[in-house]
């Protein structure tokens, strides 16, 4: 083939023509220092807090020092391969993680990314892990129940859409069982629920999963997972990012449910982050901003005004105490956030009572605001008289001649305590709730043993569902018993009890 003159002039011209220079700016730095996790980078002048930067080895850091000569960042990955002299490069953006519909049903990592197996997450939206709290002109007063179906909670410490109420015990006191129950139960109720577990073995979390999957909870479930085998920053950002998610639906006008799981290991990831890049520790050697570790996270739980679309976001935060100590450093840091706690007792627990809730010194700062009006008519002095029943018990283990007003209190103590039993992985609808409780409060169940109440009630359930769909019903439309409705309840009450001990 002969090339002519001519026509590789004509094309030299032509590429002289259209030749546009461009210049790529980058603001690259070099790393001085790395090891456990962490790397000291100098030369990054114009870095952001949280700002993503990329390493040689294509794994990312977020950095969280911004000192005068150097700043430090929190591997996001792994330090092998990582050397000193090595070029950092910005990259402009902070730590974000993708949201969308294209999230729910699955497992994903602290930075959003799917490790259920089920193949990548189609979400081309991101969000920053961090955002500032709503105000206080864009919320509304929490006022819609969310309903837990867990007796003890829905009647004596009630839980709105927008509430941040916190779940506290020992280790091994059934935290977990209880947020997994509130998870299940908001089938059917339009919340769509995120369970974060922070710090937790893998099958602990593989095992959640399955109950969730068995129970149809993982159609409106997302899990976010940073267990305790992933380094600190992970399961540092992991509660950020399962708020950013809900956020996302919040924003939508949709109710979402974030369960923290737990803020202790939280604070300790936190702890160890701060103690390698030199942050100053406080109180109990933990960095004096740990308090805003928690605030700013909890803060975002919120119940938006109408003109923002009305949609909720429900914290449910986790904390492990150490022997009951209800009062050390962190708990009593979360406690202060929050809008009221659930304490859940080791000595209960042991004893059989299960959800082993102590009505003392749980509490719910926003109460019957958050109940339907069934409900509070029925619990108002539920609480009165279980707490009355844990006193009285003290005194009556002395011994010593019981009058008679003090044993019938003692007896009908004994039948709330059975019939706040619950088994896990059983929530019960709230009209359901509402008829046990009324029996119970009301002395329906006095001639019935102890031990049988568990019995009478599966029996009772049925029966309602069965004979009284229409006192469920009432009960479901109207929000309260009014009087025609209780009557029809006392008689149904009355001829289920006479049912029962003519049967046994």
């Amino acid at each position: 083939m002969e090339l002519r003159l001519e026509e590789i002039s004509k094309i030299i011209r032509s590429q002289i023509k259209h030749y546009e220079s461009t210049v790529e700016h980058d603001e690259t730095g070099s790393v001085v220092l790395v090891g456990d996790g962490i790397a000291r980078v100098s030369g990054l002048d114009k870095c952001a807090v949280n700002e993503l930067v990329e390493f040689p080895n294509g794994e990312y850091g977020m950095a969280l020092n911004l000192e005068e000569d150097t700043v430090a960042v929190v591997l996001l990955g792994s330090d092998v391969g990582i050397r000193e002299g090595d070029t950092v490069r910005r990259t402009g953006r902070v730590v974000s993680v993708p949201v969308g519909e294209a999230m729910i049903g699955r497992v994903v990592d602290a930075l959003g990314r799917p490790i259920d197996g089920k193949g990548d997450i189609a979400s081309e939206r991101y969000a920053p892990i961090e955002s500032p709290a709503p105000g206080i002109i864009q919320r509304q007063p929490v006022k819609e129940p969310l309903q837990t179906g867990i007796k003890a909670i829905d009647s004596m410490i009630p839980i709105g859409r927008g509430q941040r109420e916190l779940i506290i015990g020992d280790r091994q006191t059934g935290k977990t069982v209880l947020a997994a129950d509130t998870i299940i139960n908001q089938k059917g109720q339009d919340v769509i629920c995120i369970y974060v577990a922070i710090g937790q073995k893998r099958s602990t979390v593989a095992q959640l999963v399955n109950t969730l999957e068995s129970a149809g909870a993982m159609d409106y479930t997302i899990v976010v997972s940073a267990t305790a085998s992933e380094q600190a920053p992970l399961q540092y950002i992991a509660p950020y990012t399962g708020c950013t998610i809900g956020e996302y639906f919040m924003h939508q006008g949709k109710h979402v449910l974030v369960v923290y799981d737990d803020l202790s290991k939280h604070a300790v990831a936190y702890r160890a982050i701060s103690l390698l890049i030199r942050r100053p520790p406080g109180r109990e050697a933990y960095p004096g901003d740990v308090f805003y570790l928690h605030s700013r996270l909890l803060e975002r739980a919120a119940r938006l005004s109408d003109s923002l679309g009305g949609g909720s976001l429900t914290a449910l935060p986790i904390i492990e105490t150490q022997a009951g100590d209800v009062a050390a450093y962190i708990p009593t840091n979360v406690i202060s956030i929050t809008d009221g706690q659930i304490y859940l007792e080791t000595e209960l627990f042991h004893a059989g009572v299960m959800p082993a809730v102590n009505p003392g010194i749980s509490v719910s700062r926003v109460g019957g605001n958050a109940q339907i009006k069934a409900m509070k008519q029925v619990s108002g002095t539920l609480k009165l008289l279980y707490s009355q029943y844990r006193e009285l018990k003290g005194f009556a283990q002395f011994g010593g001649d019981l009058d008679k007003d003090t044993k019938e209190r003692l007896a009908q103590g004994e039948r709330i305590v059975e019939v706040l039993k619950q088994n896990r992985n059983t929530p019960l609808e709230v009209a359901q709730q509402v008829c046990i409780l009324y029996a119970v409060v009301n002395g329906f169940l006095s001639q019935i043993p102890v031990e049988q109440i568990r019995d009478f009630e599966d029996g009772l359930h049925e029966a309602l569902a069965n004979e009284g769909a229409g006192i469920l019903d009432a009960i479901r439309s109207t929000k309260k018993l009014d009087e025609s409705t209780e009557a029809q309840l006392k008689d149904f009450l009355t001829d289920a009890v006479a049912s029962y001990l003519d049967r046994h």
